[in-house]
């Protein structure tokens, strides 16, 4: 399983950062297309999205790897 791929505010943008990265791995204008990449970085990786809102706390999450209990979606 590859690094969690974090959603966070970067001044007025929205930053991709893998887990326990200093620097951002993308930069992107809004929190939308910033999703997006790390949704596609956790496909390719096996990981999980972790989504955090304008003021860095955690709103969401999303995985995308191979869990052997996986837990019940209870968002769709």
């Amino acid at each position: 399983m590859g690094k969690n791929q974090h959603v966070v505010p970067q001044g007025n943008s929205w930053a991709v950062k893998g887990e326990k990265s200093a620097k951002a791995s993308s930069v992107h204008g809004t929190q939308g297309s910033a999703i997006a990449r790390a949704r596609t970085i956790a496909i390719h990786q096996k990981s999980e999205v972790v989504i955090h809102g304008a003021d860095g706390r955690i709103r969401d999450k999303d995985s995308y790897g191979t869990d052997s209990c996986p837990p019940r979606d209870r968002k769709h």
